[in-house]
């Protein structure tokens, strides 16, 4: 069977090489042709596009960017009628990928998604068009199916795949770990400022703001797989701050604390046991335009599924330097890691265990078998 997925970011390329494993593990004789990123590309396969073509944040962003993504639209299109695959399978990346089902359902295509579009944050309107379009949807959060049974939409709950990618991960010596990167034995703060260049602009200046407060700890960067290292270096002017490129899982399993940006890390984080907190500082007039549109009390993935605030969020005007090192303090103190732990044990029981990317990749085979 010939398969064609769409990721469109790091944490997509992560899901879509885990599914694409076990869609080989279903189905030995698959033909696997993506968009998406190095991991992805690692499984096997033929790589259309690489996602660092198409990471573009925010409105105004992507409203700068407009001709260049309507230019990838049209050659994905011209792409899947060339190979013609029984499944075409969307991760993440709603903009991109339901323009793309919305053409390619009325032509017949088995369309399937897998991490549903955040249409319950926002947008909910979007629902009628995935109803229409996508005729196999996949969820990894608990809440997505219970917002898409109010619809009278069936979707299938799979769990997170980032258990699986997690508990996948090889435990590192300590010891190795700190002589490659030339660390001493202070405990370790992690960075962990997001993918994107501009988020990471954003983000990172604020984060190595509170450094010298903290002698006691050593502070390492977690580069980004879609970065390199050239681009870091401008943000480290101090010896106590440490790079480290692609070791992103090996430095969460050594960190004492953590810093992190929304997104999927926050809940790689958690499921790492770290005590976090949370930051978002975007492009100040996309920010205005996503608070009125979205309709959320949290925008961390650990208090959403929680529903309440397990970990603290610093947003926008709050992520400044006094309250980064306040909160900081507070989740270095040990009865408040205590009290995160149990809430971290529980978030992990509500993601449903092991074999998300096992379970959608036999209801993809077969679906498009039978």
């Amino acid at each position: 069977m010939k398969y064609y997925l769409i990721a469109g970011e790091a944490s997509g390329d992560l899901h879509g090489a885990n599914l694409m494993k076990s869609i080989l593990k279903e189905d030995p004789k698959a033909e696997l042709r993506f968009w998406g990123g190095d991991l992805m590309q690692a499984v096997g396969g033929t790589l259309v596009t690489h996602y660092k073509e198409r990471a573009f944040m925010g409105f105004i962003e992507v409203l700068m960017n407009l001709r260049k993504i309507l230019g990838h639209i049209k050659y994905c299109k011209k792409d899947i009628e060339k190979y013609q695959p029984d499944a075409l399978i969307f991760i993440d990346n709603s903009g991109f990928n339901l323009r793309i089902a919305k053409w390619a359902k009325p032509l017949g295509y088995s369309t399937h998604y897998y991490i549903s579009p955040q249409v319950w944050a926002s947008r909910a309107g979007r629902v009628k068009t995935i109803k229409a379009t996508i005729d196999h949807m996949y969820v990894i959060l608990p809440f997505v199916k219970k917002f898409y049974d109010a619809y009278d939409y069936p979707v299938n709950f799979v769990g997170h795949p980032l258990i699986d990618a997690i508990s996948d991960h090889k435990q590192i010596m300590p010891e190795d770990f700190k002589n490659r990167h030339g660390l001493d034995d202070r405990p370790i703060i992690a960075l962990l400022p997001g993918s994107r260049k501009q988020e990471i602009r954003k983000m990172l200046e604020v984060m190595l703001s509170i450094v010298n407060d903290f002698s006691d700890y050593q502070f390492i960067i977690a580069g980004a797989p879609s970065q390199n290292k050239e681009f870091y270096s401008s943000f480290i002017k101090n010896k106590s701050i440490h790079l480290v490129m692609n070791e992103t899982y090996d430095l969460l399993s050594l960190s004492n604390a953590a810093l992190v940006t929304s997104g999927t890390a926050t809940l790689e984080t958690a499921l790492f046991k770290v005590p976090q907190v949370v930051c978002y500082k975007g492009n100040s007039i996309s920010y205005q335009i996503a608070k009125r549109i979205i309709n959320l009390e949290y925008i961390s993935l650990v208090n959403l599924i929680m529903d309440k605030p397990v970990v603290t969020e610093l947003i926008q005007s709050d992520l400044n330097t006094k309250r980064l090192k306040q909160e900081l303090n507070t989740i270095i103190d040990e009865y408040k890691r205590a009290v995160l732990f149990l809430d971290y044990y529980d978030l992990e029981k509500r993601l449903g265990g092991k074999g998300a990317s096992l379970k959608t990749a036999q209801l993809i085979v077969n679906s498009i078998q039978n």
